[in-house]
């Protein structure tokens, strides 16, 4: 993530936080990455563009044994140390990754990361600097705007956010700008901006920074404490998801 895309999020950790519980976030996102990755224990873990730490702190509350979060938005660290704080985590949160870290981790998590793209050299960048801190083996866990999302403005706002490109018929076309409006429940009115980038362009750049055997899944949705998802209120979001799951190793 560049200097300029972090300088948007200073002012939104709280949102960030709270949009852990967002029905789509707390029934289908958040259960369906933990669900990739599988067993943490004894794990070494990058949360990287970690924003409030939501992630990192589950991850450690899951038993990895050593958890970077990594940011460029000091307001978002500010509050990511400050939370795992509160709760007796012991989360590290940087602002870089210094080189001797590289080729140490199990695990690279990066969620939201690959829209704020803002060029290919940019994707390229973020792919390699996401990989760099696997050992051979190691994997990368990351979100970027799903491949097939629906470009239609209203379709998400049921889910608390509008996704609005800036030219409708090229809403698919790698570097396409996106405008995310996140209003859940009338509590927030804040806006941040992201680039659209498709299979082929993530997969190049993946590729490019060491990756192999990259897969696509879908988010799906998934009981939580027990219950049952909400299907009926989900159904749409479960169809096009505005964000898939990449998976892949450092070569």
């Amino acid at each position: 993530m560049t200097n300029e895309s972090a300088a948007q999020f200073e002012e939104l950790a709280d949102l960030y936080e709270d949009m852990s519980i967002w029905p789509f976030r707390r029934c289908i996102e958040t259960p369906s990455v933990l669900e990739t990755i599988g067993d943490v224990a004894g794990l070494d873990v990058v949360d990287f563009g970690c924003g409030a730490g939501t992630y990192a702190r589950l991850l450690k509350r899951a038993g990895a044994r050593r958890v970077v979060g990594f940011d460029l938005a000091e307001g978002m660290l500010h509050s990511a140390r400050r939370r795992a704080a509160e709760e007796g985590l012991d989360v590290e949160f940087v602002s870089n990754l210094d080189a001797q870290l590289k080729g140490s981790f199990d695990l690279t998590l990066g969620v939201y990361v690959l829209p704020y793209a803002q060029s290919q050299a940019d994707l390229d960048s973020m792919c390699s600097q996401m990989l760099a801190p696997l050992r051979p083996g190691g994997r990368l866990v990351t979100l970027p705007i799903h491949p097939a999302y629906e470009p239609e403005p209203t379709y998400y706002e049921p889910y608390g956010f509008r996704m609005t490109a800036d030219r409708f018929e090229g809403a698919h076309e790698d570097g396409a700008r996106i405008k995310l409006d996140l209003f859940f429940q009338q509590r927030y009115d804040a806006s941040v901006y992201a680039q659209y980038w498709g299979r082929d362009a993530i997969e190049s750049a993946l590729r490019a920074g060491g990756a192999d055997s990259i897969e696509w899944r879908q988010p799906r949705a998934h009981r939580v404490n027990g219950d049952p998802p909400p299907l009926a209120e989900l159904d749409a979001y479960v169809r096009k998801p505005h964000a898939a799951i990449v998976v892949c190793r450092r070569a």
